[in-house]
């Protein structure tokens, strides 16, 4: 299975965007999350549905932040991204009538559903306020390394 690491990059191009006095563009997203235009546009839109950001068309148009960093949380995202399926292992269902996968199912499930629950609840702490912070740590680390 695949895994959907959509989260990870929209933390990215939001953390980009709070860098800018001004809209980003959807090729200028792409370029800071490694991937297709048409994929940020699809992805920012879900952002623009849940009133996270705004886009403007037009020459000077693209994407903002309209939403508060400190209050928006990694959770807020993860649900208005869909919520993408946390983990990539699950249960298999190939017997569904043999007692033993059913035995198996059964403490998996409750196993992911606890990991799965404390992951969100993680989330929901983590503002990204928060990381913004944590990249202007390390940047100053950076540069000070660099000297």
């Amino acid at each position: 299975m695949k895994r959907d690491s959509r989260l990870s990059s929209v933390l990215h191009a939001i953390l980009h965007m709070a860098e800018q006095d001004r809209p980003m563009t959807s090729d200028e997203l792409a370029v800071c999350m490694r991937t297709n235009p048409v994929v940020v546009r699809r992805t920012m839109g879900l952002l623009r549905e849940a009133g996270f950001v705004s886009s403007e068309r037009g020459h000077s148009g693209g994407w903002r932040i309209k939403a508060d960093l400190a209050r928006l949380t990694l959770r807020q995202l993860h649900e208005a991204l869909g919520e993408p399926t946390v983990f990539a292992i699950g249960n298999r269902h190939e017997t569904p009538e043999c007692l033993v996968e059913q035995s198996v199912n059964s403490v998996l499930d409750s196993a992911f559903a606890e990991a799965e629950a404390l992951l969100l609840e993680r989330f929901a702490s983590v503002t990204l306020a928060d990381l913004a912070a944590e990249f202007t740590r390390r940047f100053k680390d950076y540069k000070l390394q660099k000297g």
